[in-house]
C-alpha cells in the first residue's frame, strides 16, 4: 500500500474532519483552544476571517462540522462547536483595530452585488480590502437577506445580526436598500466590471389542492410570512394554526405562530419523523414548547366556509419499497384526518426565482431554473456574472452561502485582473509543525476530559413565549465554555511517524489506549484492514501508512479511533513518533487566509 503523504490536503480532508466538514473551513480545534484559554477576541477573529458571521452562526448554523467531530467517535455527543462560536462572539472585546484596512485609493474596478444576504456580504468583505468599489442592491429595507427575513428574533437577536452585517457594510459598501433589481440587462449596462448574484431562493413552494384559492386569505407561504413578521408587517395569527412541512422553516413558523397568538399549533409532515429535514435540535425545541409533530400526514384539501378557512384534510401515509427497492409513500387506506384551523403556514420548500434575468443575455439555466455554473469558480456562462448561495445551487444554509462567497470573490478578483480563474487560483495547503518542547513535553494540552456534552442554558418558557424578541438560548457562560472546550480531542495535532527512526520495540503498540497502531506486512488496503489490532471498518477514513521499517513491515494507524493523546510519542525511545500541528492555508481573494 502506498505511503500516506501527510502534506496532501486531501488526507487531512478526512483526518481533520471537523475543519473540512465546515464548508468555510474554520480551524475548529484552534479557536476551541483559544476559547479554553479565555482568548475570546482571538477566537472570534479566527472565526470571522473564515465564517464571517460568528455571532449569527453560533446561534443558527446547521453544524456540518459536528457530525464529523472526533469526540462523537468515543461517545454520543460531539463538541458543541456551534455554541462555542457564539461564545467567541458574546465575550469578545473591541475588534475595530483588528479589522482589515480599506484602501482610500480604489483599484478602479466596480462590482455589483444583487442581494444583501450572507453570500453577497462575504464577497464584499473579501473584495473591499483589495480596493474594489462594491455596490449593493437589496429589495428589503435592511441587510442580512434570509438571516433577517427567515430566522426569528427569538433565535437570532436583531442586535447580533445588525452588528455583523454593519461591520461589513461600514467598510464603505455603496448600499441601495429597498431597490430590487428588475432587469439583469439594466444592471449590465451600468458598466460594472463584474456582477455577483446572491439573491437567495426567494420563492416558497405552494400547494395546489382543492380549496387553496377559496381559502387563500388564511393560507400563507411560510418564508413570506416569516419575512412579514421580521419587518413587523404582521403581528398576529389565528388561535388554531397548522404548519405544513418538516424543515427548519416549518419549525421557525410553528414557534413564531405560538408567540403571535397561536394557542393550538400543529406541524404535519408527509414523511416519517426521523426523515424530517429539520435539524434534530430544532425539532426538540419545537416539541419542548408543546408543539405536536404529526408525521405521515399528506394534505388532501382545505376545508372552507364562505371564504373562511376552517381546517385541512389529510391522507394518512406509510412508507414501503417498490419492486426496485426504492422507498415511497403510499396511502394507508384509513379514513382521512381532519384538523380544524384558522390559518395554515406552508413551509414545504423553496425554489429559485429569476424572472428579472432576461434569457437572451447569455446566462444559461438548467431544467430546474438554476444557473449553469462552473463548480469551482461559480462563474456563469456570461463571464462577468457570478452566482453564490441559494441563488447558485438552490436552498441550503448560511455556511454554504459564506463558502460560495469566498470562492466567488477569488474568481471575481482573478477575472478583474485578467487572470485564469483556475490556473491562477491559489490552492489550499497543509503545514505540519512539531509540538515537541522536550522528550515528553508538548505545547498543546492532551489531557482527556471524560465530561459529557454540556447543555446550553435556556430562558424560562413563560418568558420566551410572551415576546417574540426574547432569545430562547442563553448560551454558555465562561465557565461552561471552558469545560465544553476541554472536550476537544485536538484533531489538528497529528501523530507523525518516521520509519527510519523506528527500532520496532512495540512500545507504542503496548501503550495505545485504542489499539489503533499495528506493525504488519504490507498489502492492499482491503486485506490490510482485516489484519489490524482493531480492524478499521470505516472505509471513508484513510489509514496512516508508513514506509518499510527495518524488518520490512509497515506501520498502519487507524485514524478513525485515534484520540491524538500523544502516548505513542511520549513512550517512543527514538523519537520515531512526533505530534505535529496541521495548519491549513486556505484561499481567499488576494491570496490565502490562515485559519
Amino acid at each position: 500500500m502506498k505511503k500516506t503523504d501527510l502534506s496532501d490536503p486531501n488526507y487531512f480532508h478526512k483526518v481533520v474532519d471537523c475543519q473540512w466538514a465546515c464548508p468555510a473551513h474554520t480551524n475548529v480545534p484552534e479557536y476551541i483552544r483559544l476559547i479554553a484559554a479565555g482568548r475570546y477576541t482571538d477566537s472570534y477573529m479566527l472565526n470571522w476571517f473564515s465564517n464571517v458571521f460568528p455571532g449569527v452562526l453560533g446561534r443558527t448554523c446547521d453544524r456540518p462540522c459536528e457530525p464529523a467531530c472526533r469526540r462523537g467517535r468515543v461517545e454520543e455527543k460531539p463538541v458543541a462547536i456551534c455554541r462555542l462560536k457564539r461564545v467567541a462572539a458574546d465575550f469578545k472585546d473591541d475588534i475595530s483595530d483588528r479589522l482589515p484596512a480599506i484602501p482610500a485609493k480604489k483599484n478602479g474596478k466596480r462590482i455589483a452585488l444583487v442581494g444583501a444576504g450572507p453570500a453577497s456580504l462575504t464577497v464584499a468583505r473579501d473584495l473591499m480590502p483589495l480596493g474594489y468599489e462594491v455596490v449593493l442592491y437589496e429589495k428589503d429595507p435592511r441587510g442580512g437577506g434570509a438571516m433577517r427575513s427567515q430566522i426569528p428574533a427569538f433565535r437570532l437577536p436583531e442586535s447580533v445580526l445588525d452588528e455583523e452585517v454593519d461591520r461589513i457594510l461600514d467598510f464603505g459598501v455603496e448600499c441601495h436598500f429597498g431597490t430590487p433589481v428588475e432587469s439583469m440587462g439594466w444592471l449590465l449596462r451600468q458598466g460594472f466590471d463584474a456582477v455577483f448574484v446572491g439573491s437567495g431562493a426567494p420563492r416558497g413552494r405552494d400547494l395546489d389542492i382543492p380549496g387553496r384559492a377559496e381559502a387563500a386569505a388564511n393560507i400563507h407561504i411560510g418564508i413570506d410570512w416569516l419575512a412579514s413578521v421580521a419587518f413587523e408587517h404582521t403581528d398576529k395569527i389565528g388561535k388554531r394554526v397548522v404548519v405544513l412541512g418538516g424543515g427548519n422553516t416549518a419549525m421557525d413558523c410553528c414557534r413564531t405562530a405560538l408567540r403571535l397568538g397561536g394557542e393550538q399549533v400543529t406541524v404535519t409532515v408527509r414523511s416519517g419523523f426521523d426523515e424530517m429535514k429539520a435539524s434534530p435540535w430544532e425539532k426538540e425545541d419545537a416539541m419542548h414548547e408543546g408543539i405536536p409533530i404529526l408525521d405521515y400526514h399528506a394534505p388532501k384539501s382545505f376545508e372552507h366556509e364562505n371564504g373562511r378557512l376552517t381546517g385541512v384534510w389529510f391522507d394518512k401515509m406509510r412508507a414501503e419499497k417498490d419492486e426496485r427497492g426504492r422507498r415511497k409513500l403510499v396511502p394507508t387506506g384509513e379514513e382521512p384526518v381532519f384538523i380544524p384551523c384558522d390559518d395554515v403556514l406552508m413551509a414545504i420548500g423553496q425554489e429559485n426565482a429569476f424572472p428579472w434575468i432576461e434569457r437572451d443575455l447569455g446566462i444559461e439555466f438548467d431544467q430546474w431554473d438554476l444557473p449553469t455554473l462552473d463548480e469551482t469558480t461559480f462563474q456563469s456562462t456570461l463571464p462577468q456574472v457570478f452566482f453564490g448561495g441559494d441563488a447558485a445551487q438552490g436552498p441550503k444554509n448560511i455556511i454554504w452561502a459564506v463558502a460560495h462567497g469566498h470562492l466567488a470573490a477569488i474568481s471575481i478578483d482573478l477575472y478583474c485582473q485578467g487572470k485564469s480563474l483556475k490556473a491562477d487560483r491559489p490552492a489550499p495547503g497543509v503545514t505540519l509543525v512539531s509540538q515537541k518542547m522536550g522528550m515528553h513535553d508538548w505545547s498543546y494540552g492532551n489531557d482527556f476530559s471524560g465530561a459529557q456534552r454540556f447543555a446550553v442554558p435556556h430562558a424560562e418558557t413563560f418568558k420566551t413565549l410572551k415576546n417574540i424578541k426574547v432569545e430562547v438560548e442563553l448560551g454558555f457562560d465562561a465557565e461552561l465554555a471552558y469545560k465544553e472546550a476541554a472536550r476537544c480531542l485536538n484533531c489538528d495535532v497529528q501523530t507523525v511517524f518516521t520509519e527510519n527512526l523506528c527500532i520496532e520495540c512495540d512500545a507504542c503498540v503496548d501503550i495505545c489506549p485504542e489499539d489503533c497502531i499495528t506493525f504488519t506486512p504490507d498489502g492492499d488496503e482491503a486485506d490490510l484492514r482485516t489484519r489490524l489490532m482493531a480492524p478499521a471498518k470505516n472505509l471513508d477514513q484513510p489509514l496512516l501508512v508508513s514506509g518499510a521499517v527495518p524488518t520490512g513491515r509497515i506501520m498502519v494507524k487507524d485514524e478513525d479511533v485515534c484520540l491524538h493523546c500523544g502516548f505513542c510519542a511520549e513512550r517512543c525511545p527514538t523519537g520515531a513518533w512526533d505530534m505535529q500541528k496541521s495548519i491549513l492555508t486556505l484561499p481567499q481573494a488576494g491570496g490565502v487566509c490562515r485559519v
